[in-house]
């Protein structure tokens, strides 16, 4: 496979880069990523794999858009309300970037769905707005040997990091799940949803596009990954830190008494 003469033309800014060039941008075009939720952090990662040149965006979302959603969910607008994000997500995505392929997967993913799924691609980034799905997306790429780019935001906070627990780190450990980061969900009600807290919009944008920065540096290989490393965002601050953690040899999937 070749970049075409307007996708060279289209990805200069990129293939000038020398961390990624037209090797890199080659990556991009052959891989296949998953986004889960076609929301507040999938709206803005969407569009930039998509600008990227990723080659194949699967988009796994059920709800559909509601005029609440357009203070932060920017692929969409006012045309698209009462529409499947995913065919709203999808629209988008062929303006932005013909060359792109977007496969529609109108669903909750679920125990009896979310492996078979995660197979048919090559990395998973969750933008998804509850626990049960993160652990439950987590579990699933542990499974099927997939990197996962997974991050969360609150009020006015966020966090990111990425998962790649088949695979060892360089003091011959385990990379750490995402249960060795959080090994139980809070208990069912302590979390308000964002109905009940709100969300700034903007917020949204930095931490959706951050994701797609991050799934970009897994696929082509330039820069420090986040495995093992949770990226924490105060927007009211507009403090960034980062804070490292381990694997635990207690957590379910990867430890030694699993």
């Amino acid at each position: 496979m070749s970049l075409a003469p307007i996708e060279i033309e289209r990805y200069a800014r990129h293939i000038v880069l020398r961390d990624v060039g037209g090797p890199g941008q080659l990556k991009l075009k052959t891989a296949r990523v998953l986004v889960i939720g076609a929301g507040g952090l999938g709206a803005p990662l969407i569009q930039y794999l998509a600008a990227a040149g990723i080659g194949t965006i699967g988009i796994a979302d059920d709800d559909v858009v509601s005029l609440s959603n357009l203070q932060r969910q920017v692929l969409h607008g006012e045309a698209d309300l009462g529409r499947p994000k995913v065919e709203s997500a999808a629209d988008a995505v062929t303006r932005l970037n013909p060359h792109v392929k977007v496969e529609r997967h109108a669903m909750r993913v679920a125990p009896d769905n979310v492996r078979e799924l995660v197979a048919r691609y090559d990395i998973v980034a969750d933008g998804s707005d509850n626990f049960a799905t993160r652990y439950l997306m987590s579990d699933a790429c542990f499974h099927e040997g997939k990197p996962l780019v997974t991050a969360a935001v609150g009020p006015f906070d966020a966090s990111l990091t990425t998962l790649r627990p088949f695979e060892r780190g360089p003091d011959g450990a385990p990379n750490p799940t995402y249960r060795c980061l959080f090994p139980e969900p809070p208990e069912a009600g302590t979390v308000p949803t964002c109905e009940e807290a709100g969300v700034l919009g903007a917020l949204t944008g930095i931490v959706g596009s951050m994701m797609a920065l991050e799934v970009i540096r897994e696929i082509v290989g330039f820069g420090e990954s986040l495995v093992g490393r949770l990226l924490l965002f105060d927007a009211r601050a507009m403090r960034f830190e980062t804070l490292a953690y381990g694997w635990d040899e207690d957590n379910p999937l990867n430890g030694v008494r699993r």
